[in-house]
């Protein structure tokens, strides 16, 4: 997914525009198609903390950066004050990573992790642009044997994830991996405030941050 309606734009603040103005069509989009996914899976969030579950989370690239994102939003937190919630970024350590993908392949990177960490009343979120990132299938394959619920937010057609996870949040009108990416970091940052305010069935306070 490299190409867009931007391509033929020739002048800066001209393509800057379109790119904004795609941006927010995609996101209108992407509410009207998942606002009561969002719902769903902020409350699947709040079931799994609530016996006793954690959340898991992978992706590659700027998908990464949104795992970790995500888990960093949980155990501290975003804007309530709340207890620690437990979530997992899977792409954030290093020797698990490379050593899993020297010895086994970089697809095993995160079915290793999953293997080993997962439980049943685990939440597995799959973070994935074009819904078929190897190592991320894979993950979900292993994490669905084990019992895991699992979230994949993708963009476009939805790729292999569509057909694998129980909640699907796709950014159904992205082209490329940028414009995807900013409707995933939506999605993460409205599942922890929705998951903090709505579903955890416990005292809440704003942060002030």
């Amino acid at each position: 997914m490299v190409t867009d309606s931007t391509d033929s734009v020739s002048q800066p603040l001209e393509y800057l525009t379109c790119t904004a103005s795609e941006t927010l069509a995609i996101q209108k989009k992407f509410l009207e198609e998942c606002s009561l996914k969002l719902l769903e899976a902020a409350s699947a969030l709040g079931v799994s903390i609530r016996q006793g579950g954690k959340i898991l989370i992978c992706g590659n690239g700027g998908s990464a950066a949104d795992a970790q994102h995500m888990a960093a939003e949980m155990v501290g937190r975003m804007l309530v004050n709340r207890r620690p919630l437990p979530a997992i970024a899977l792409t954030t350590d290093s020797s698990n990573l490379t050593a899993i993908g020297n010895d086994f392949g970089y697809d095993q990177v995160f079915l290793k992790q999953v293997q080993a960490l997962a439980r049943p009343e685990d939440v597995l979120i799959a973070i994935s642009t074009s819904g078929n990132s190897g190592n991320v299938v894979t993950a979900v394959d292993a994490a669905k044997t084990i019992g895991c619920k699992v979230i994949a937010l993708t963009g476009g057609t939805g790729g292999k994830l569509k057909e694998l996870c129980d909640i699907h949040l796709n950014a159904s009108l992205g082209k490329n991996s940028s414009r995807i990416q900013e409707t995933h970091i939506f999605a993460v940052h409205s599942m922890v405030d929705l998951l903090d305010r709505f579903y955890l069935e416990e005292a809440v306070s704003p942060s002030g941050r």
